[in-house]
C-alpha cells in the first residue's frame, strides 16, 4: 500500500512491515501526515523484496509476521542492507528486546506507541545516521578507511581488503582505542549474536594484520587484550 501525495518534500521514504491492516494504515497514514513517503506490507518477504527492490531511508519492523518471525527477517535484512531498522511490536520481554538490538535492529518500541512517539524515534535514528555519514574518512595514523567508497590504504597504497575484513577493520576503526570482545565482532560484523565461532575472528583478524603488515606476536595497529578482545590503535 502507497500513502500518495508525499512525495515532493518528503522528510524520509520509509518501509512499513506490519502484518496487521489497521494499524498499519494508522501508522502509515499518521506518517504521511508528517510528510513521509512511506510503503506498507503485511508479511516478511514482502518486506523484504520491498528492502532490496526501494532502498527506503528507515524500516519500521513489527515481530509477529504471518510467514516468517521478524528477528528472523532482521537478520536477512541485515545481511542485504545496513538501512536504520525500528522493531515495533506488542513483544515487550527483555529477552525478544536484547534479541532484536543483538540481531541489527536501532531502536526498539513496544506497542501501544502513538505514531508521534513513533516519529520522534524516526527522527533521531535518522539524525544519528546523518550525523555518522558527516565524516566517512577514518584516520588512525597513516591508515585511511574511506567508508563510503569501502577503500583502506596506508600512507596512499591501497589495501586489499575482502568485504568481510574491510566491515571488520571499519568496525574496530570506528571505536579506535576501545577494546572490542570477539563476542561484539561476532553479533555487529557477522550478525551471529549467539553460537558464533571465535575462531572465525580469528582468522579474519590474522588476515587483516598479514595487510596490515603486522602480525600478532608483533602488532602495529591490532593489539590484543588477552582475556577481553582487540582494540585498533596509531602505531608508536
Amino acid at each position: 500500500m502507497w500513502i500518495e501525495g508525499f512525495y515532493r518534500g518528503a522528510v524520509a521514504r520509509i518501509l512499513l512491515i506490519e502484518d496487521d491492516q489497521r494499524i498499519r494504515q494508522l501508522v502509515a497514514g499518521g506518517l504521511a501526515e508528517q510528510g513521509h513517503d512511506v510503503t506498507g506490507v503485511a508479511a516478511a518477504m514482502e518486506g523484504l523484496n520491498a528492502l532490496v527492490a526501494d532502498a527506503p531511508d528507515l524500516v519500521v519492523l513489527d515481530l509477529g509476521l504471518p510467514d516468517l518471525d521478524g528477528i528472523e527477517l532482521l537478520r536477512m535484512m541485515r545481511a542485504v542492507s545496513d538501512v536504520p531498522v525500528i522493531v515495533a511490536t506488542a513483544r515487550d520481554e527483555d529477552p525478544e528486546i536484547v534479541r532484536a538490538l543483538d540481531a541489527g535492529a536501532d531502536d526498539y518500541l513496544v506497542k501501544p506507541f502513538s505514531v508521534a512517539q513513533l516519529e520522534a524515534r524516526i527522527r533521531a535514528v535518522l539524525r544519528r545516521a546523518r550525523d555518522e555519514a558527516e565524516d566517512p574518512i577514518l584516520r588512525i595514523g597513516e591508515l585511511e578507511i574511506d567508508v563510503a567508497a569501502r577503500e583502506a590504504m596506508i600512507r596512499g597504497t591501497a589495501l586489499d581488503l575482502s568485504p568481510k575484513e574491510f566491515d571488520l577493520l571499519r568496525y574496530l576503526a570506528e571505536r579506535a582505542g576501545e577494546v572490542v570482545s570477539k563476542r561484539d565482532l561476532l553479533a555487529e560484523v557477522w550478525r551471529q549474536p549467539y553460537g558464533g565461532s571465535d575462531k572465525t575472528v580469528d582468522v579474519h583478524l590474522s588476515w587483516l594484520r598479514r595487510k596490515l603488515g603486522e602480525s600478532a606476536s608483533e602488532p602495529r595497529f591490532i593489539r590484543t587484550v588477552f582475556g577481553v578482545g582487540v582494540k585498533l590503535v596509531e602505531p608508536e
